[in-house]
């Protein structure tokens, strides 16, 4: 994990009580988009807010560079409260926070290098310091050699990552990334995240991340918060809300990046291949590993057999669950199922019916 994220780190961000309600029009009643939200967002971190769709994620990261303005409570950026500044005083805070879209939002007509270069241009940079940062940047997202192609000629992940340099260009504290990797596919997916985690680690930028996808939280976050119709739900270290979740929406989010739990109907096949005891066992580097699983049956003289899970890593941590079918004195596995409890999380699933 990168120094940066240590609990020493202040706050770059803080929602204090902020709430965007939009009004009603005609026979639409208002929408409270974000609501009571208070969250701080740490300096030199990677923090991801997710939500299903309409759960008020990109309405939140708007408040942070005021494009959205609280209708209650108030949002502070890097000590200053925005509620009360108006547009010229907010300039400099924009200047301060690079923003990458979902659709890339480039200027077809511009080159790769005028795409990056526009934002130094409104700041009013001369021509040879422009030049100067835009080759620096476009040679640390890997297209040096597309600085002279137009947008139409890239791929989704290049187009992407010449957003991720045009963000970048003022040399911005804070990067807000609103579902930047939605449009792309997997492998395409995996090389943008790679970008942000250079970012945050090499540029020291505090990367919020908003995203529907718990992999991509489970891959770069460092914490998140979970939204729920304007509220968050939840908050805290990814690895811990991977492992332990508390509200019913990160569960089910959580399900969909694990996938290595058996559904009921997995569950089924799996009894009909499989006569003896099965459990499915939490794989994590505190309480629970393969190896300990190992141990214990081996201690209480119980055969283990592999039939179902997977462990991947969450915040640069290994985690996961195995499923086993355990074979022996029915006595010596009840004792290693206890025991199995006492350092890690079991789903006892029993023996299929005789």
């Amino acid at each position: 994990m990168p120094a940066a994220t240590g609990a020493a780190a202040g706050s770059i961000v803080r929602f204090e009580g902020a709430s965007k309600v939009f009004p009603g029009r005609g026979r639409r009643t208002e929408v409270r988009a974000v609501d009571e939200v208070t969250l701080d967002i740490r300096e030199g971190e990677i923090f991801g807010v997710i939500g299903q769709s309409g759960a008020g994620k990109s309405t939140l990261v708007r408040l942070i560079n005021a494009l959205e303005r609280t209708t209650g409570g108030d949002v502070v950026v890097d000590g200053v409260a925005l509620g009360a500044l108006n547009e010229a005083r907010l300039r400099p805070v924009r200047a301060g926070i690079g923003m990458v879209f979902q659709q890339f939002n480039l200027l077809a007509s511009r080159t790769v290098a005028g795409n990056v270069a526009y934002p130094l241009e409104v700041a009013g940079w001369s021509r040879s310091r422009r030049e100067a940062r835009v080759a620096e940047l476009l040679d640390f997202v890997g297209l040096a050699e597309k600085a002279g192609v137009h947008p139409a000629a890239l791929s989704g992940g290049q187009k992407q990552r010449v957003g991720i340099a045009r963000a970048l260009a003022t040399n911005p504290r804070i990067l807000l990334a609103d579902e930047a990797t939605s449009a792309l596919d997997p492998e395409t997916t995996r090389d943008v995240l790679n970008l942000l985690q250079r970012v945050n680690r090499e540029l020291g930028v505090t990367v919020v991340v908003i995203t529907h996808e718990m992999d991509v939280v489970r891959s770069i976050c460092h914490r998140v918060a979970v939204m729920d119709r304007g509220r968050v739900v939840e908050v805290g270290e990814a690895y811990q809300v991977f492992s332990a979740p508390t509200h019913d929406i990160t569960r089910r989010f959580v399900a969909t990046a694990l996938r290595d739990r058996p559904s009921p109907e997995v569950l089924e096949r799996l009894r009909a291949r499989h006569t003896g005891h099965i459990v499915t066992v939490g794989v994590d580097e505190v309480a629970g590993s393969s190896a300990v699983l190992t141990r214990t049956l081996r201690e209480h003289g119980v055969d283990g057999t592999v039939v179902f899970g997977g462990i991947t890593e969450v915040a640069e941590r290994p985690y996961g669950s195995l499923t086993v079918e355990l074979v022996g004195d029915p006595a010596a596995v009840e004792a290693a199922v206890v025991a199995l409890r006492a350092v890690t999380w079991v789903d006892d699933h029993g023996r299929a019916a005789s």
